[in-house]
């Protein structure tokens, strides 16, 4: 299964849980009760916020995933399937960590460059360091933004 049906699967099953919650809240807002209001108004909020969430992520995830069809198409998707590989499937924590090396030299040599930062994101991810992982490609994310102008989609929007 592809890891997007599984997203669209959890997003799925999210989703009823949230409605759920968002029902129990309004029981427990129609109670007339200060308590009951109180609650109610407390789980009113983590629906809200679980919304607030899966909207975030989704869009993050599509972001990264049209940085990485870009990357591809330039012919700059890191490729580490040739890195040795424990018998879980994770990459080898040495070869791993000679891999991020190479990539935060690159980086070095190219601090402003969106792919060099994506690459890093990649390497720091199979190194095992998620968090970093995220933040790396947030900069990816962000520098692309910045280095890729709105073109205008007619001439008479560029005399605009």
């Amino acid at each position: 299964m592809k890891a997007r049906n599984v997203a669209l699967l959890l997003t799925a099953a999210l989703a009823v849980y949230l409605v759920l919650l968002a029902g129990r809240a309004i029981a427990l807002l129609r109670t007339g009760t200060a308590p009951g209001v109180a609650l109610g108004a407390g789980v009113l909020v983590l629906p809200l916020l679980g919304v607030w969430m899966v909207v975030a992520t989704w869009r993050s995830g599509m972001r990264i995933q049209r940085l990485a069809r870009r990357l591809d198409e330039e012919g700059g998707l890191p490729d580490a399937s040739d890195l040795p590989r424990r018998p879980s499937g994770r990459v080898d924590r040495k070869a791993a960590d000679a891999w991020f090396e190479q990539r935060r030299a690159e980086l070095e040599r190219h601090p402003d460059d969106w792919r060099h930062w994506y690459r890093l994101a990649y390497a720091y991810d199979i190194a095992g360091d998620r968090r970093r992982a995220r933040a790396t490609m947030r900069r990816a994310l962000d520098l692309e933004a910045l280095k890729t102008p709105e073109t205008p989609e007619t001439p008479e929007a560029a005399d605009r």
